[in-house]
């Protein structure tokens, strides 16, 4: 390669331009990165080389000009290196192809391992060491059918079940070397049926063939789902090819997974697996139970403390919990890999306030490692101790939480049941990387084999998902949908099965579950992350119970009280209904004096929930028909009454009093219709009545010593002179119920933000209104001219999942389209906190919709500079760390 040719593919040890970590996993991916890295450190590592990210994308369309001609130069330097030749029946260098995207995706992506073997070359290592040499190639075999040729794995397990089978062996370590090579020669059959053609001989044809396979796989269909998922972009994955090492070459051999730090409760030890005589996909693939890397303590005492020291070493680099892959051969150890090891919400909380208290890390950096994604699991419910049912069986409690659903067998069928609304437990012998879609749309994980470390346990951590892995005595058959334990099916398809993935222990039926506590490292968590976000969390809160669950949440607030929740509640809408059948000014008046009093007490109880916190009234939203009894249901019993010749009776003239109220009332789009200040504008008498119940129980909860901060928010606004004509209206009003009291904090009057004229026409608005919080529910819905009710059943669906490309990359319901609606808030925001300026004013701006507990709409909002966020009181406390986040991310966190 002359100086002139641009530089696609890099050794371990070369040189590289990018001067941060961050850097070097976006050009490298984070396998890349770490190998690299390692190699700089000094650790056993096989040498190799790496092709990055950015040629995955390029490659799509061949591979650019030189990749072949480096790749090959590489090569040549690992067999100078190894003193092996690639293609070699003597002396043969054998290798890894691995994927390594940016950020790590366990499972999702594809290996080939044993890379550079064919017939003869078998042959000839055979004459060395025959069970390593066929054990080896048929590896490779099936490796390379499933990754490169597309064919799966299943048509050799079962070539492998039966042999076992047949010599009475549960295990591949029963197979003697004969049997290995009878397999390797069924493998081969297998491969030419399934692809129709021979296997490849020559080395290189298979090297370009892996590379091209480990590229495509980065669109294959578990990988997307995967960055769908968790928020990944389309980064491209990068290509490592190494020097392999055999984990099965004796019994002196062998290969595991460690963490510096438990990934489940971040306990400070080593953990992990290990597996004697094999290869890591076995350790991964959860096919055999592997032993604790703890036990290599007693065992093998010398090699469990050069493991621990240069595990250490590692988390001292990296300043995390590392996830770390090795294999000895024949004594001698290799690392593998490193990356900042996948963990549960738990062990997040544990590990960055024992690295705190270590003082490896700051308290910024202690806040960014638990994901807000990652919070609700904190909040997962665990089996009650007063639970009186027995577990059936226990396996490893492979990620945390407690759920009850109907098992399934397969992906197929958990992704039916999620279609279908049901909640599904997904029950395999053991996941695949295949399977991960059918892991996403289930609510737990059950399997009969594997370790902390394999393939479903990893992924679950990953996700979120309750998940036992390893429950040994449980014996699944996934063809027949069943499942036994000892001799007894004790579940088939559709039956209800329960798991404890904190303690393992797995449950017939439904079992009883207790909430979490916030409590220790968790709380400590929360304290800091409150240190410095710089936004308020309030929340979306109807009742007095939601208002205190909120505060025990940590809400600051409320930025949403729907008055209308208070009408449909039992006993009430009775009331409600007098009112809308009113004919006259003077009914409707009397129907809504018998509504005060208990709107009133609904106030005081609120206001006494929220002591000395802020308090958003919004005045009733919707239309009036939406009270009324379903129309259709209405139609149907009046229509019945008529047949029976029933039309004398009081039932038959109130539904047909009720009939012509509702198309009285009735609109073609309701959105958009009777609703909000427009009905508070034509039917004033509405608003008086909860202004004054809002005075009242303002007076009687201050006299009782509770501090109200009081903000009245008038909805769907979008001229001014709605929001002017009604204030002018109901300002009095409340003077007129104070009766010359003044309250102790001052009574704010603002707008709800839900329509793209409000956003646009804000500096008019603000120059009346004292406070803004965007309804983005409506908001999008304007904006985009969607109904959200409709658009998600007939097309969203199709366009953010079926086209290709997508036509929308998320879904605006439940994240801000920051590009529209994103930039009308914030059009809405400066301009009116301009205009509110130059009347000496603050205009105080909050959201209040769906988005307000979503981490990636928070991160857009803080930008925004909004002073809150709203949210449903279970969602209060991942805002509150998605705040943190926020501020930490734009330099905006407090005391700075």
């Amino acid at each position: 390669m002359n100086d002139m040719t641009e530089k696609l593919v890099y050794m371990f040890d070369d040189p590289r331009p990018e001067k941060t970590p961050k850097e070097m996993k976006l050009t490298y991916g984070g396998k890349g990165a770490g190998l690299a890295r390692m190699t700089q450190m000094g650790l056993p590592v096989p040498y190799g080389f790496t092709i990055p990210c950015k040629l995955s994308t390029s490659a799509k369309e061949g591979w650019p000009e030189g990749l072949k001609q480096q790749v090959n130069e590489s090569v040549a330097k690992l067999e100078e290196r190894s003193g092996k030749k690639f293609g070699d029946p003597d002396n043969p260098l054998l290798l890894s192809v691995r994927s390594g995207a940016p950020d790590s995706m366990p499972g999702m992506m594809d290996t080939v391992l044993n890379l550079g073997m064919n017939a003869r070359i078998a042959e000839e290592m055979a004459k060395k060491n025959a069970r390593f040499a066929w054990d080896s190639w048929r590896r490779f075999i099936m490796s390379f059918s499933d990754t490169v040729m597309g064919t799966g794995r299943e048509p050799y397990d079962q070539l492998m079940d039966a042999m076992k089978a047949e010599k009475g062996t549960d295990e591949d370590l029963g197979l003697t070397a004969d049997d290995l090579k009878a397999l390797s020669i069924k493998f081969l059959a297998k491969y030419k049926e399934l692809v129709k053609k021979d296997f490849p001989e020559d080395p290189y044809k298979q090297l370009y063939a892996a590379v091209d396979a480990v590229f495509k796989s980065w669109d294959g269909e578990r990988a997307v789902a995967y960055r769908k998922m968790n928020k990944i972009p389309d980064y491209g994955t990068a290509v490592n090819v190494q020097q392999m090492v055999f984990g099965n070459l004796n019994d002196n051999s062998g290969t595991g997974v460690l963490f510096t730090r438990s990934p489940v409760d971040g306990e400070r030890r080593l953990t992990g697996e290990f597996l004697e005589n094999a290869q890591g996909e076995d350790v991964v693939a959860g096919v055999r139970t592997p032993t604790a890397i703890e036990d290599l303590k007693v065992t093998k005492p010398d090699l469990y403390n050069q493991i621990h020291d240069l595990a250490k070493m590692l988390e001292n680099n990296y300043k995390d919990m590392q996830d770390c892959e090795l294999t000895v051969e024949d004594g001698r150890l290799y690392f593998l890999q490193t990356r900042n090891g996948k963990r549960t919400a738990a062990s997040a909380i544990k590990i960055a306030m024992d690295l705190l208290r270590e003082e490896m890390i700051d308290e910024k950096t202690a806040v960014t490692r638990l994901e807000p994604s990652k919070v609700d699991e904190l909040l997962n419910k665990r089996i009650s101790p007063k639970e009186t049912k027995r577990p059936i069986t226990k396996g490893y409690n492979a990620s945390p939480g407690a759920v009850t659903g109907e098992a399934v067998f397969s992906k197929e069928k958990a992704i039916e049941a999620r279609k279908a609304g049901k909640k599904v437990v997904l029950v395999r012998k053991e996941t695949k990387p295949e399977d991960f879609p059918g892991m996403i749309a289930s609510i737990g994980i059950l399997t009969s084999r594997g370790g902390k470390t394999c393939h479903a346990a990893v992924v679950a951590r990953g996700i979120g998902l309750p998940a036992i892995v390893g429950a040994g005595d449980l014996v699944i058959d996934e063809d027949e949908g069943t499942c036994a334990c000892g001799e007894e099916v004790v579940l088939k398809e559709g039956d209800i099965v329960s798991i404890d993935g904190m303690t393992g222990n797995v449950f017939i039926g439904p079992v009883e579950v207790v909430e979490p506590e916030i409590a220790g490292d968790f709380a400590e968590y929360l304290k800091l992350c409150d240190k410095y976000r710089t936004m308020g969390v309030r929340a979306n809160a109807d009742t007095p119970k939601m208002a205190q669950d909120a505060v025990k949440n940590g809400a600051e607030g409320i930025g949403l009280c729907r008055t209308e929740r208070m009408f449909n509640a039992a006993g009430r809408l009775p009331k409600v209904l007098d009112m809308i059948k009113a004919n006259t000014l003077q009914e409707r008046e009397a129907a809504l004096s018998a509504l005060k009093p208990l709107q009133k007490g609904d106030f005081v109880d609120i206001f006494k929930a929220m002591d000395g916190k802020p308090v958003t009234i919004r005045l009733l939203d919707p239309p009036l028909h939406e009270f009324l009894p379903s129309y259709k249901d209405m139609l149907i019993e009046f229509t019945e009454l008529r047949v029976k010749g029933e039309t004398k009776s009081n039932r038959f003239a109130e539904l047909e009093m009720w009939i012509k109220k509702y198309e009285e009332l009735r609109e073609e789009n309701a959105m958009l219709g009777h609703r909000g200040v427009r009905l508070g504008n034509t039917n004033p008498e509405i608003y008086k009545m909860q202004v004054a119940a809002l005075m009242e129980a303002l007076v009687e909860t201050e006299k009782n010593g509770v501090d109200v901060r009081l903000e009245i928010m008038l909805p769907l606004v979008s001229h001014v002179n709605e929001y002017k004509r009604l204030y002018e209206m109901l300002k009095p009003e409340a003077d007129k119920v104070l009766g010359g009291y003044v309250p102790k904090n001052k009574v704010l009057w603002g707008t709800m933000i839900e329509l793209p004229r409000a956003a646009l026409t804000s500096g008019e608005i603000a120059e009346e209104a004292e406070f803004f919080s965007f309804g983005t529910n409506d908001l999008t819905q304007a904006t985009f001219g969607f109904s959200r009710d409709d658009v998600e059943g007939k097309f969203l669906l199709k366009y953010l999942d079926e086209f290709k490309p997508p036509i929308m990359e998320d879904n605006p319901f439940e994240h801000i389209d920051e590009l529209g609606v994103g930039r009308l808030i914030k059009i809405s925001a400066e301009e009116g906190r301009k205009a509110r300026e130059a009347k000496g004013g603050y205009l105080k701006v909050g959201i209040c919709g769906e988005v307000g507990g979503d981490p990636q709409s928070i991160m857009f909002l803080q930008k925004c500079g909004l002073d809150y966020v709203s949210c449903s009181p279970f969602r209060i406390i991942a805002a509150r760390v998605a705040a943190a986040h926020a501020a930490i991310a734009t330099g905006a966190e407090k005391g700075k």
